[in-house]
């Protein structure tokens, strides 16, 4: 976990258009009361091509269900023909509830065994579109992670939560060497205004250097919490939270506490392991993963906590 108060880092000196239109409109938005990032690892499971960890996800929405504070019975939102069901049978006649909830919500979430394999097969996050296995990588990827995308928002929808999906590529995010260079936060923000709850994902994006890239849901979750500020930020993962090297080796401890600077440096205080640019920690980026694994989250979690924004690193566990 990391904690606040934190003193606020100075604004950026770069500005894109999107974010600018939300600037000038900010004291019309609805507030956010978190933002939740959905790990891949958490949500799917990795070592297996494009499968989703369904006992996990159907918790998870149940979870974010009661979090949100849904002030109506279950009405689902999901009237996609399966299970050999006629759409006469899935769309209700009428509803007199009002759908709406106190707490309002942005989801993001990882790609964990969709897209990570595509993009690192291809050599997507190095670009270089001019390669035509780069190109069609890019291609592949995109399907895969959509295709998730859209497994989560229909997950939600089911338990009657409004999810739209917001996919970074179709809304104009793009990076230049890799680091973020524009946003649509803008977009973000209105389908919240709107009373939807948006579901954002990692995504392969154009590059103004490289061609393309990946563009990490870690990444865009740190973008989102400067601009919106919510009141906290989670990220949900398969592991009770940051341990000092893999939670699969002996002797792994489990961090309780991370002090975070106004510079964005972190030091380990609970308990005491050291100090310096890994805190003590040990990372590790699995062979397929194209986003930088946990250091990322880690770099990313701690930047957002020294906005002042509270931070909280947890594990997705399932109802009991």
């Amino acid at each position: 976990m990391i904690p606040a108060q934190f003193p606020t880092p100075p604004e950026s000196q770069a500005l894109n258009i999107a974010t600018s239109q939300f600037s000038a409109l900010a004291n019309s938005h609805r507030y956010v009361h978190c933002i939740v990032k959905l790990g891949g690892a958490a949500i799917t499971r990795k070592d297996e091509l494009e499968t989703v960890n369904d006992p996990v996800l159907s918790a998870t929405t149940l979870h974010l269900r009661e979090a949100m504070g849904l002030s109506y019975t279950n009405v689902s939102m999901d009237w996609s023909r399966r299970n050999g069901s006629s759409i006469v049978d899935l769309v209700p006649n009428s509803t007199d509830q009002h759908l709406g909830f106190q707490n309002p919500f942005v989801v993001v979430h990882g790609a964990g065994s969709y897209g990570h394999f595509q993009a690192s097969k291809s050599g997507v996050n190095k670009g270089d579109l001019k390669n035509p296995l780069v190109k069609a990588g890019f291609v592949a990827t995109r399907i895969s992670v959509t295709k998730l995308n859209q497994g989560v928002v229909r997950s939600l929808a089911l338990e009657g939560i409004p999810a739209v999906g917001i996919s970074p590529f179709s809304a104009g995010w793009s990076t230049q060497n890799k680091a973020l260079k524009r946003d649509n936060v803008l977009e973000v923000q209105r389908a919240v205004d709107a009373g939807f709850v948006p579901v954002v994902h990692g995504d392969a994006v154009l590059d103004s250097t490289l061609g393309c890239t990946i563009l990490s849901g870690d990444v865009l979750v740190s973008r989102l919490a400067q601009v919106i500020k919510p009141n906290f930020v989670n990220f949900h993962t398969n592991v009770p939270g940051v341990f000092d090297r893999s939670p699969e080796q002996p002797g792994a401890t489990l961090l309780r506490e991370i002090v975070v600077y106004e510079d964005s440096s972190w030091t380990i205080v609970d308990p005491p392991l050291g100090i310096g640019s890994n805190g003590g920690v040990e990372t590790a980026v699995a062979a397929h993963d194209t986003t930088g694994g946990m250091s990322t989250k880690i770099a990313e979690a701690a930047s957002i906590a020294a906005m002042g924004i509270d931070v909280f690193i947890v594990e997705e566990l399932l109802m009991l």
